[in-house]
């Protein structure tokens, strides 16, 4: 569809919009005090854990953490990217959603903008496509495709490619000017040799298979090779809209095939995760050449309550379970399983499927797999068995500091019960080391160093200067909690939120509060991330008073931004947030933010006057800093 749509026009359809009209005309709601619960759609649930707030205009899942308004909605239910479910709502509300083309906007504006590779990599998608169906060196991966036994509509499905022999087949297909080789370049599908300055296609002589985001966008590519080239087996690389160590090849098309996910299998590889599709296997994913990481499995657990690794049954593959079930144990809340299947020895999971069948691979994910907590114990036992005192206390003492990574209560009871069990030690009065590795005992408690402050409440400046603050202020911690900043942490407290993240918080739910906020933008270069995002919110509220929470939101759906408010968004869901004192809170931070801006300021001032003499300039903007370094900037 030809041009964007403006901003003002999707705040204004957001605000005639009511979410729980929306939801309630595509799932069964039910009234629950002032919110309307249901079973989620997003996942498999018998008890209802998705909740929809017609004050906030917003629905949040406890049970799987998915969220949004009512344009997230629509695109998770349906399926819809951001301009068909903005189409959608204006057809419910009877408008008709205008369009403008980029000339015709009147001065900047924060509008969510898709980054200009995402056309650059769907056309370089098409292009591999139709290679493959045409290209005169087409046979040789023809050839190999159906030998691996897929049906053209897998192919399809897959959308599977062909990067012919050449250097610069892509770029000349694509590329007619410098500026656009530099934006193959910047997704990746170019190399630039830093030496010479000379482009040549990253892709030549492979099999492509694109890798697509959670709304269908090709991010990058991973290929496999035909000749002899190395590696078997090449993946775009990190770029502004791709990162491995959060992307899994294979999701899309999982919940395309499969309204309903039960569980997701991780396999180690694109064709394993196309082969399994082949025979009927729809729920296969794959890791991007990178071990899984935690956020794949915030990922899946977002999606499904179970998991099942797949594994080859030798050294290397179990190493490779072992940095899973590491992964999996900082966000292995209560109700999450975890199972591990290792593959008979000589066997991929596409060579297991063709031999055993459908069903018996099926039964074998479901009834042979590990559970976590098993898997667990047995790999601690091969390194500390527990036939022996010694024995035991080693299995203490690996098992233990991994146990307490559980952020679920009652299955770190139970694993700490079963630890118990095995080694006969009362765990009460034990308070975990260090987390070691299986292969390294824990260093003795006296050799523990204690955990540094947090950074936020260092003070990195000279002798003479006091310190801005030294710990947070007393409503950024828990009530009835008292700390000792001066006694390490132990390894099971949750951090406290930051000072800086609560502000945010709180301008989210409570957009006036920005208007209070004077000089505001002596913060523009405050270096922290969660601090340039609060400097966003304000700079955005002050030039649009009217925007409400809901607004904001919409305002950056699908933008980085956007995904870091609605983590903020549903938090303040889940916790009870006091609304006394909250102007002085926020104002508390904004201060104390400005004070360390200033102290910086002084900092390098004199620094510099240390190494040359200042300038009359620089001598009175000295002079400024350090008249308002304690004069409240924010607030009354």
């Amino acid at each position: 569809m030809a041009g964007l749509i403006p901003q003002g026009f999707i705040d204004d359809l957001l605000g005639r919009t009511d979410v729980v009209e929306v939801v309630g005309s595509r799932i069964k709601l039910k009234k629950t005090g002032k919110n309307y619960s249901a079973l989620c759609p997003f996942h498999n649930e018998k008890s209802p854990s998705f909740s929809v707030s017609p004050d906030k205009q917003f629905y949040y899942c406890f049970g799987c953490g998915a969220g949004g308004n009512a344009i997230g909605f629509l695109m998770d239910f349906e399926r819809l990217d951001f301009p068909q479910a903005v189409e959608e709502l204006a057809r419910q509300a009877g408008v008709e959603v205008p369009r403008e083309e980029r000339g015709d906007r009147r001065g900047p504006r924060p509008t969510r903008q898709d980054s200009p590779l995402y056309p650059v990599l769907e056309n370089a998608a098409a292009y591999y496509r139709q290679q493959l169906r045409q290209h005169a060196q087409r046979k040789r991966a023809v050839d190999y495709l159906k030998q691996r036994g897929l049906s053209g509509h897998i192919a399809k499905l897959y959308d599977i490619g062909f990067a012919p022999p050449g250097w610069n087949n892509l770029m000349g297909h694509l590329a007619t000017n410098s500026s656009e080789e530099k934006l193959l370049v910047e997704a990746g599908l170019v190399v630039e040799n830093p030496d010479s300055g000379k482009r040549y296609d990253r892709f030549r002589d492979r099999i492509t298979f694109p890798i697509r985001d959670s709304r269908g966008r090709v991010i990058g590519f991973g290929g496999r090779v035909l000749g002899d080239d190395k590696p078997k087996y090449l993946n775009s690389p990190e770029t502004p809209v791709f990162h491995k160590g959060r992307e899994l090849y294979g999701l899309y098309e999982a919940r395309l095939q499969n309204r309903q996910l039960e569980d997701i299998l991780v396999v180690e590889g694109y064709m394993d995760v196309i082969a399994l599709a082949q025979h009927g296997v729809t729920n296969a994913v794959a890791t991007l050449g990178t071990a899984t990481s935690e956020e794949h499995l915030k990922r899946l657990f977002r999606l499904v309550n179970s998991v099942v690794f797949c594994f080859d049954g030798d050294s290397a593959g179990r190493q490779a379970a072992w940095r899973a079930l590491q992964s999996c144990l900082p966000v292995l809340e209560d109700g999450r399983h975890v199972r591990f299947m290792f593959l008979p020895e000589g066997h991929d999971p596409d060579s297991l499927i063709r031999q055993e069948g459908h069903d018996a691979f099926r039964a074998r994910m479901h009834h042979q797999a590990q559970p976590l907590t098993e898997y667990l114990f047995r790999h601690l036992a091969e390194e500390a068995p527990p036939d022996s005192l010694e024995g035991k206390a080693h299995l203490a003492t690996l098992a233990l500091p991994l146990i307490e990574q559980v952020p679920g209560s009652l299955l770190r009871r139970l694993l700490r019960q079963s630890l118990q069990e095995r080694t006969g030690m009362d765990l009460d009065d034990l308070r975990p080391g260090p987390t070691p590795t299986a292969s390294t005992e824990a260093p003795p408690q006296s050799m523990v160093a204690p955990p540094p402050m947090d950074e936020d409440y260092n003070w990195a400046g000279r002798e003479d200067f006091e310190p801005a603050f030294d710990a947070p202020p007393a409503w950024s911690r828990p009530q009835n909690t008292r700390r000792d900043y001066n006694r390490p942490r132990r390894p099971d407290v949750r951090t406290v939120e930051s000072p800086v993240t609560s502000a945010t918080r709180t301008l989210l739910h409570n957009p006036h509060l920005a208007g209070l906020a004077q000089q505001a933008s002596l913060l523009a270069n405050e270096g922290e991330d969660e601090a340039q995002l609060l400097v966003a919110l304000i700079d955005t509220l002050q030039k649009n008073p009217q925007l409400s929470t809901i607004e904001l939101l919409a305002r950056w759906h699908g933008t980085a931004l956007g995904e870091q408010l609605n983590q903020l968004a549903e938090k303040e869901w889940l916790l009870n947030i006091p609304s006394a004192n909250l102007e002085q809170q926020f104002f508390d931070t904004i201060n104390t933010l400005m004070a360390r801006q200033i102290d910086r300021q002084i900092q390098q001032l004199l620094d510099k006057s240390a190494q040359a003499p200042l300038t009359s300039e620089e001598k009175q903007q000295l002079r400024d800093l350090l008249s308002r370094r304690h004069t409240p900037t924010a607030g009354n």
